[in-house]
């Protein structure tokens, strides 16, 4: 069977039986999961501002979930799980080369890949994930299944950037460089926030959420354009209001300033 043919879980759990620990195709999901891993490849990229899915590596990573077999795994607590951590068999020179911070109490699966110099306090990183240089994932953030986060972001504390494994043809989450998602925000299903917005604590984006302008009066869906400070609002529908996101204004030094990461905890 070709790799080609190996697209779906469906299709794996009829030849499931066929798939042997060192078969060719198993092989070619190792790699393939690797090379997410190390970053070699991407759930997703950006080709002339245009961001782009990997349906192959969606497809490798739901193929992986669907011919492992789950293990007791020991750290950081016991657990029974199909997929194993990335930094298990990581050495300290591992860390330090790569300069990266992991406090008590972050996960990162394998298949995730993590860029030099991040800080990732106790948080989720989930498989097929990219995490550009110099970002901190913050306390109890959460980061979805291959969500790319850019470079020099900061993913506040309890914030969740929603993870797009199914179908894999839809864009997953896409947060660009040098933005700040504050906290208990939740970023989700394919929305992009792209270069340098601010997103206000508290604000829910999902595709069908309104994104209000209020610089402009327009109504927009799906994508934050860049520099963009982004607030928690509602608007008017009949006798209720709904909630949506209100871009009340450009990201200015001061906003800047306010929101950028102190150097010094790195």
């Amino acid at each position: 069977m070709a790799m080609n043919d190996l697209l779906t879980p469906q299709l794996l759990q009829k030849q499931k039986d066929q798939i042997t620990p060192s078969s060719d195709e198993m092989a070619k999901l190792d790699e393939i999961i690797q090379e997410l891993d190390s970053g070699v490849i991407r759930s997703a990229n950006c080709i002339n501002n245009k961001w782009e899915v990997n349906i192959t590596a969606k497809q490798a990573i739901s193929c992986y979930l669907a011919l492992k077999s789950s293990q007791i795994r020991s750290t950081p607590s016991r657990s029974f799980d199909k997929v194993p951590l990335k930094f298990d068999n990581w050495t300290s020179e591992d860390f330090v080369n790569n300069k990266l911070r992991v406090v008590p109490g972050a996960i990162v699966r394998y298949g995730s890949y993590v860029s030099a110099q991040c800080v990732l306090m106790p948080s989720f990183v989930n498989m097929g994930a990219y995490i550009g240089e110099k970002t901190m994932i913050d306390t109890y953030a959460s980061i979805g299944s291959c969500a790319q986060i850019g470079a020099s972001c900061h993913i506040s504390a309890g914030a969740g950037i929603g993870g797009v494994l199914e179908p894999e043809s839809a864009m997953p989450t896409i947060i660009e460089d040098n933005c700040f998602i504050g906290a208990r925000s939740e970023i989700v299903d394919g929305v992009i926030v792209r270069e340098g917005s601010v997103i206000a604590m508290g604000t829910f984006i999902s595709p069908s959420t309104k994104i209000y302008n209020a610089m402009t009066e327009e109504i927009t869906y799906g994508e934050i354009p860049p520099y963009s400070v982004v607030i928690p609002g509602s608007l008017p529908r009949g006798k209720v209001n709904i909630s949506c996101a209100v871009i009340v204004k450009k990201v200015t030094q001061s906003t800047r300033e306010k929101t950028s990461i102190n150097e010094l905890l790195r």
